[in-house]
């Protein structure tokens, strides 16, 4: 019997477990490695840290769809691997082997010249512990009057993470702005300017305080470029996204920065039985973003092409499917209340209607795979 593993529960796999619930394989065994039966949801974290929704509402729970899919899930985390052996090293001291395997294990948030800080400084990856933590940092925001909160880093994750906090804790009543710092670089690298311009406008009125800076962590705050000293109660870095560190010795074939290496069919260059996608890969043919849109929107051409394997359909190896980014992706950015900017390569558009229809796509996507076990067997 062959033996198909999964490692991760994101957004890429559980359009492998959808396939799975509605195709099934017969003569395969199938696991998934993950070290959380529930899934969170990064597209809706601004929203919960608002008070928009519930913790319950933001997460997937793997269990009924894994169920459905015949596939035997293990909460445990994958800690290293050999390739070459096709053997996985697990958390709990077990190994696994594997036949084929997929990979969607994300990344960690990159926290370089910001150690310093100590038990100040949570980065925004991984999701489990931000969510887990960020109660107790608000119940601290709100017993101090003069607590000093800074989100660092530019990119879509932190303007939104800074207006969320900024919103959820002037909501109840305390007075000390947040601090957005972003590298000299500039807000939303990447964006078109119509964008950047209307988040700055936005930032500016709900009161957050801008700095363009480099920063350094110390025990106490953040020391910045142009040499002025920022004290931090907390410090929550979105700082863009580093591979995890035991991809190193897997003996797969990684890129500069340390990222898997897979072609069109998201495929690893090195071992044509190992797929990955998501944060922790990267493409040979093309540059995407590290972002959920893009794993999202491969998890169905992961799905097709590790069926057909598994399947052993007459040429599959040539038929195999590929995903192709578009040249512009849609981010919806919330803004905290029920409101949002739109950015969609150079068009830009706000107002209540874009959080609406974040809001929409969000429950969907968590509403699609979230259905009870006989839904998905059906």
């Amino acid at each position: 019997m062959k033996r198909f593993v999964m490692i991760g529960g994101g957004h890429a796999h559980l359009s492998v477990l959808e396939k799975f619930a509605r195709q099934p394989v017969v003569g395969v065994e199938r696991i998934l490695i993950t070290p959380n039966r529930y899934q969170n949801y990064s597209g809706m974290l601004p929203g919960w840290i608002s008070g928009h929704y519930t913790r319950e509402q933001s997460r997937i729970d793997l269990q009924p769809l894994v169920q459905a899919a015949g596939v035997k899930m293990i909460n445990v985390s994958l800690i290293n691997m050999d390739a070459d052996q096709r053997r996985l090293f697990l958390s709990d001291g077990s190994t696994l082997t594997y036949d084929l395997l997929s990979m969607d294990v994300g990344s960690e948030t990159q926290t370089d010249g910001l150690e310093g800080l100590g038990e100040r400084l949570l980065p925004v990856k991984p999701l489990d512990d931000f969510f887990e933590k960020w109660p107790s940092i608000r119940k601290r925001a709100l017993a101090s009057k003069a607590f000093s909160l800074v989100i660092v880093g530019g990119g879509a994750a932190g303007v939104e993470l800074a207006l969320a906090a900024q919103y959820a804790l002037r909501l109840e009543g305390a007075s000390s702005p947040v601090t957005l710092i972003v590298s000299p670089d500039g807000l939303l690298r990447g964006h078109h300017t119509c964008v950047r311009r209307r988040v700055e406008h936005y930032l500016e009125q709900a009161g957050l305080i801008l700095l363009e800076q480099a920063a350094r962590g110390v025990s106490d705050g953040l020391l910045l470029s142009d040499g002025r000293f920022i004290p931090a109660d907390q410090v929550i870095a979105a700082t863009g996204a580093k591979p995890l560190p035991w991809l190193r010795t897997s003996g797969l074939a990684l890129d500069e920065q340390g990222y898997i290496l897979v072609d069109a069919h998201h495929r690893t260059q090195s071992h044509p039985e190992v797929f990955a996608a998501g944060d922790t890969c990267a493409r040979m043919d093309v540059q995407m973003a590290r972002s959920g849109v893009h794993a999202v929107k491969a998890g169905p051409v992961l799905a097709e092409n590790v069926y057909a394997l598994l399947t052993d359909f007459p040429g599959t190896t040539e038929r195999l499917k590929s995903y192709h980014p578009r040249a512009s992706s849609l981010y919806l950015l919330a803004c905290g209340p029920r409101y949002a900017i739109a950015s969609w390569g150079r068009w830009s558009f706000q107002g209540k209607w874009v959080w609406y229809l974040k809001n929409w796509i969000d429950r969907g996507f968590i509403r699609r795979f979230s259905l009870s076990t006989g839904a998905h067997s059906a």
